[in-house]
């Protein structure tokens, strides 16, 4: 038996949390690089696979396709092609300059012509810096790595299952690398204007009002691992609402608030998924509410839609959708 969400102290691997933050920004601009534009920078983000994260299929030229993998159970970098073609390597022992080099090669040996607009970390206090000549972080705990993957997976699980329950739009579970959290968002449909002064990457993420759910693993700002929600545009009286459990709390971030439930708090509890699950509730409730969406419209209990196969499961508790086997 392994423990649902097996303890991470944000202090215990900041050296390798470092490493491998750089490591998925690499991998990301790849990404950002080969991949066709979508609203709201959908094509961006990493996924989960059964392994690590993936960038899913990609090509650079519309006829070769091509994959990168973090495979985080043999802590490998893996590209591969459609046709046959791999390169690969080791992530531990290594620095984001040599990741960042033996990458380039690879791209290259495969006769891959990616370019990365900006080699050099996003958002990071040495993002003046490229990748490739990064020889400082250069840590890596394979333990360390192997509880952040079974985390990911945990809270992947419990995004796609609070997913279910919505039945507007909504986006894939993401692992963003910039910022390095996982998350789901619930969208409203209504459009936001912005100032001529956001900045483009903004204007793009928030042209829709916005409702986030997901989970980071810490920063120098907030130093421990937590679950949270948002609502953009803040409506008014958003952090007079109450959250569930008592433990979660609103905590307030650039000018907006956050709904937060660290992780050590929902770990105590007697059922963990349960726990998070109805926090990420509450805190959406609390953004619907008061923001006016026509929440019992939008609705969707057990990942249901259709009236009929509702009103039946709901006849027959635990039964399975008709045609949902085979």
């Amino acid at each position: 038996m392994t423990e649902l969400f097996p303890a991470l102290p944000y202090e215990d691997w900041i050296p390798t949390r470092e490493t491998l933050h750089r490591f998925a920004q690499i991998v990301g601009k790849v990404r950002l690089a080969a991949s066709p534009r979508r609203n709201h920078w959908w094509n961006v983000p990493l996924h989960l696979s059964g392994r690590g994260l993936t960038t899913r299929p990609m090509t650079v030229d519309g006829a070769r396709i091509f994959c990168l993998d973090l495979d985080l159970v043999d802590h490998r970098l893996d590209l591969t092609t459609a046709d046959g073609g791999r390169w690969s390597f080791s992530l531990r022992d290594r620095s984001v300059a040599s990741f960042s080099t033996d990458l380039t090669a690879g791209l290259a040996a495969l006769d891959l012509p990616v370019v990365i607009a900006d080699p050099r970390p996003f958002d990071l206090p040495d993002h003046e810096r490229p990748f490739a000549a990064d020889t400082e972080h250069a840590t890596y705990d394979p333990g360390a790595v192997t509880r952040y993957w079974r985390i990911l997976g945990q809270v992947n699980l419990l995004l796609e299952q609070f997913a279910g329950r919505y039945s507007g739009k909504t986006s894939p579970v993401h692992h963003f690398w910039h910022t390095f959290d996982i998350a789901l968002t619930r969208f409203s449909d209504r459009v936001i204007g912005h100032g001529a002064e956001t900045d483009p990457v903004t204007r793009e993420a928030y042209s829709r009002e916005v409702i986030s759910s997901g989970f980071w693993f810490g920063d120098p700002t907030f130093p421990e691992p937590a679950f949270y929600s948002y609502t953009a545009p803040e409506p008014d009286g958003l952090p007079s609402a109450a959250l569930s459990p008592p433990s979660a709390r609103w905590l307030e971030k650039g000018g907006a608030h956050l709904a937060v439930l660290t992780y050590a708090d929902a770990r105590a509890t007697a059922d963990p998924r349960a726990t998070v699950l109805d926090f990420y509730e509450t805190a959406y409730d609390a953004g619907a509410v008061r923001a006016g969406w026509p929440a019992s419209d939008l609705a969707c209990a057990g990942g249901v839609t259709d009236p009929v196969l509702a009103t039946s499961r709901a006849a027959r508790p635990g039964t399975p959708a008709a045609g949902a086997v085979r």
